[in-house]
């Protein structure tokens, strides 16, 4: 701990992401309590004016942990993933954005312009009929404005920055933040790098019944209603339990939700959508290479979408061809 008054000094930072990484800090309900005894928190701006010229001013290393969510989608995310990497000791990939690209990594489908041409021309509800852009510099009487530069393509944050630790989840359950406060309290922290959760899968602590698993057909979520008891992927519903790492307590599958594979890949799998895809592969009830294309083209119809939800920008896919700026 570095602070003059024993406590040690925490950051917490929202890059492109929903901000729900913030409200499930909160979701260690009392326990907020123990975190503020443990640390100042020095900077964070979704709940306190904190200025980055502050940041900027404290000494390299000052910061002793900080919860970094979100990607790298602006010229200002990068900044702030490089000026608080500089200032933190432990710099933590805090949520499936920052670990992975999570939904905002879908973005990579397209480019910047037909990201813009999306936004601010083409729903039904826009009026625009000037064809204003953003801009990074306007000019105005007091002077001149400035917005950051959107990047053609989401990074995640160790694309970016070197980063020490990942606590994945959409959000994070808060179970596994505690676990994580309380390492980094009692200094007990696992080597450099590693993933702070369980490496078993969501099937591992799925209470549903399991048996072969041989699939004709995939449902889609709104065309059955699932029993409660029996694994869902065995009732021809696309989850990604079987793929996903545990640590959230299988509570989607719980609520006869399937997992969606927030917590994204175990040790050493190189592309969780191919991993994924390969897995169900495994249980499709044919083989006949045409029926196995029919089922899934009928049960699965945005693959990128059900692969690659969470972990497009971190996989080996990264984004859609495009033509060089």
């Amino acid at each position: 701990m570095s602070a003059t008054n024993g406590k040690g000094k925490l950051a917490i930072y929202w890059a492109a992401s929903c901000g729900g990484c913030e409200i499930s800090i909160l979701g260690i309900d009392t326990k907020i309590l123990d975190v503020a005894k443990a640390f100042d928190i020095v900077f964070c701006p979704c709940i306190a004016d904190g200025k980055v010229s502050d940041v900027e001013k404290m000494a390299d290393g000052e910061i002793d942990v900080c919860l970094f969510n979100g990607g790298i989608r602006t010229s200002e995310n990068e900044y702030m993933a490089q000026l608080l990497r500089k200032k933190s000791k432990v710099l933590v990939a805090f949520g499936s954005c920052a670990s992975e690209g999570c939904i905002p990594g879908l973005g990579n489908l397209h480019d910047r312009k037909a990201i813009f041409d999306n936004t601010y021309q083409d729903t039904a509800s826009t009026e625009n009929p000037d064809h204003v852009r953003p801009q990074t510099k306007t000019e105005v009487p007091e002077g001149t404005l400035h917005l950051p530069v959107f990047y053609n393509t989401l990074k995640t944050l160790d694309q970016t920055v070197k980063v020490d630790y990942y606590l994945p989840g959409c959000p994070p359950e808060s179970p596994r933040i505690w676990e994580a406060i309380e390492a980094i309290v009692a200094g007990k922290l696992p080597p450099p790098g590693t993933v702070i959760g369980s490496n078993t899968t969501v099937c591992d602590s799925c209470p549903r019944t399991r048996s072969e698993k041989k699939i004709k057909e995939f449902k889609r979520t709104w065309e059955v209603i699932p029993d409660e008891k029996t694994c869902l992927l065995e009732q021809g519903i696309l989850c990604c339990g079987i793929a996903t790492r545990g640590g959230c307590g299988a509570l989607c599958p719980q609520v006869n939700s399937p997992c969606i594979g927030c917590y994204g890949p175990n040790d050493g799998v190189e592309d969780y959508g191919a991993r994924l895809f390969s897995a169900l592969a495994s249980v499709i009830d044919s083989q006949d290479p045409k029926e196995i294309e029919a089922i899934i083209q009928k049960g699965i119809p945005d693959p990128v979408g059900s692969f690659y939800r969470f972990s497009l920008a971190a996989s080996q896919l990264r984004r859609n061809k495009r033509a060089a700026e």
